[in-house]
């Protein structure tokens, strides 16, 4: 009785923990500034309003799959400046992404900073989009399943899609 009980207690632990990966590391590593949009949300939000989906993974990452119609601002070597020039319009709806959300959080506040309204960081990031079984495409614009992990270690918070990591 003892043994199955602890099984079942192992079991739920190690599901809940796997579920829950990608929430504990935006435990751990955001702070919130930025709201958060579900997959499910910028999903609908691409069939009814209008805003501008920022990819900010560099580009190695983007070219081997990013979110149809996304533009690459990148994480190392994002320019403000150049972004401000673009969308002069502070007020424009903007979703940030990134592998999970962290590296897109930082993007997000340095717009939100620099006076934009509406921004929004996408929880789980392209991981968590993919899981929900929403498409990709690569740097042809073509459907793909193959996800940049951006490192060995990070790819374990992968669950659906081909895992890519080119150092």
């Amino acid at each position: 009785m003892f043994f199955r009980f602890s099984l079942i207690l192992f079991l739920l632990c190690t599901t809940v923990q796997g579920q829950n990966s990608i929430d504990s590391l935006l435990l751990k590593y955001n702070t919130k500034k930025i709201p958060y949009i579900a997959p499910t949300e910028l999903k609908v939000l691409q069939h009814n309003k209008p805003f501008v989906l920022l990819d900010a993974r560099e580009e190695d990452e983007y070219k081997v799959s990013h979110i149809k119609n996304a533009l690459h601002v990148g994480y190392n070597n994002f320019k403000l400046k150049d972004f401000k020039q673009k969308f002069q319009n502070l007020d424009t709806n903007i979703v940030v992404y990134c592998s999970v959300g962290i590296r897109s959080e930082d993007i997000a506040y340095k717009l939100k900073r620099a006076g934009y309204t509406h921004v929004k960081n996408l929880y789980g990031g392209i991981f968590s989009w993919k899981e929900k079984g929403y498409s990709v495409v690569d740097s042809t614009n073509t459907p793909t399943d193959n996800i940049h992990t951006f490192s060995k270690a990070w790819s374990d918070y992968l669950k659906k899609g081909t895992k890519i990591y080119v150092p």
